[in-house]
């Protein structure tokens, strides 16, 4: 089996390489670790994934009929692991091209289509994701907030919490409970995030600058028309949205860079010595690779038009293990570098700490890995 890329893709990454060489600025490491969400970042992303619009590489694995070139998901992948290894200059607009865009693509009505996908499609849509509630983190199904419906509109009541980017989204990407039914009861709203009755707040944290918020809505109504898909059809979609979003969210790539440069710092020092640290490095990058392999399984059975073998979740759970191998050895044998010096190996911990909850809980993932994968039984309640 030779483990080599095609030459296409091989070109493809360098034409990435070489765009990002010329447009990212000599100080983008120290602008980095200041946070996707931070409002430097935003304002950046906006300039960059406008040049990358112009160059043809923000949505390349779109559709042509939407603005792309029709690249298969090996060119997704290529693209969304030289972002990451650069430290994602391409801040929140990452979750608009990977998922966002697509499910409008599948799911959207014309009138949403044609109000979203030009604007993404130009690097100049911010959005997020209202998922997660105080008590309905990795649980979806258990959420709360409600759209109650009245005549051609729905009245919004409910909290969110851990949303990230929505200091700054135009849009957020809502799910909330229209029924009783568990999962069946569930629909999603795109809401302008400058209706009445929203608040948001920030929350303090050490994962970057306006990453994190809480989002509440007292009343807050919106038209029949941004009900997303059938009122109820919730559930199907969001299956659709997560396995776009984890296809795009490479993040073994920037783990295998902050490694990389953790073990040049310590060997200049003369400290990448003794058995204990090489045997810690030697482990974390075999798991950055394990994560690597296993992304691209996943590449490759829809490539091919296979059914998934179930084990996107498992990859999940090794890219958590990859990033918090990484994060360990440089807390226990650096940790000198996580400050504003070295702010490559600083944002890499500071998103690292998100590792394991960001889409999906890690836990969650192992009880599916489990059903799903080895075919074990729930335990009965």
């Amino acid at each position: 089996m030779k483990f080599e890329w095609a030459p296409q893709h091989q070109a493809f990454r360098e034409k990435i390489r070489a765009f990002l060489a010329e447009n990212l600025p000599a100080d983008w490491e120290h602008r980095a670790h200041h946070g996707p969400g931070s409002r430097e970042q935003t304002e950046f992303s906006r300039q960059f994934c406008g040049k990358l619009a112009e160059a043809g590489l923000l949505i390349p694995h779109w559709p042509i009929a939407w603005g792309g070139r029709g690249m298969d998901a090996w060119c997704q992948i290529i693209l969304a692991e030289e972002m990451w290894q650069a430290g994602e200059p391409r801040g929140a607009q990452y979750m608009n091209v990977n998922w966002i865009g697509p499910t409008l693509m599948r799911y959207g009505s014309a009138t949403q289509q044609a109000r979203y996908l030009p604007r993404i499609a130009r690097g100049d849509a911010i959005w997020c994701q209202g998922f997660s509630e105080p008590d309905a983190g990795s649980d979806l199904a258990a959420l709360r907030t409600r759209a109650t419906r009245d005549g051609d509109i729905y009245r919004i009541e409910g909290q969110k919490i851990w949303t990230s980017y929505a200091g700054l989204a135009e849009t957020c990407f809502l799910l909330a409970r229209t029924g009783t039914d568990r999962k069946r009861g569930i629909s999603i709203f795109l809401v302008p995030m400058d209706s009445a009755g929203i608040e948001v707040r920030s929350i303090p944290s050490l994962i970057g600058e306006g990453d994190i918020h809480e989002v509440f809505f007292d009343g807050t109504e919106v038209q029949g028309e941004a009900l997303l898909g059938e009122e109820g059809g919730a559930w199907d979609i969001i299956g659709f949205s997560l396995n776009n979003e984890r296809l795009g969210i490479p993040r073994y790539a920037l783990a295998r860079r902050a490694l990389g440069r953790a073990v040049t710092i310590l060997q200049s020092r003369g400290a990448f010595i003794g058995e204990a640290v090489r045997v810690q490095a030697s482990r974390a990058a075999s798991l950055c690779e394990a994560a690597r392999l296993g992304s691209y399984d996943i590449v490759d059975q829809r490539v091919r038009g296979v059914a998934g073998t179930g084990g996107a979740s498992a990859v999940r759970v090794a890219t958590v293990m990859a990033e918090r191998a990484v994060g360990e050895f440089v807390v226990e044998f650096l940790p000198d570098s996580l400050c504003e010096a070295e702010p490559l190996l600083k944002a890499h911990h500071q998103r690292a700490i998100v590792a394991g909850i960001a889409s999906g809980a890690a836990e969650i993932q192992l009880n599916l890995v489990a059903t799903e994968l080895l075919g074990l039984p729930r335990e009965p309640r």
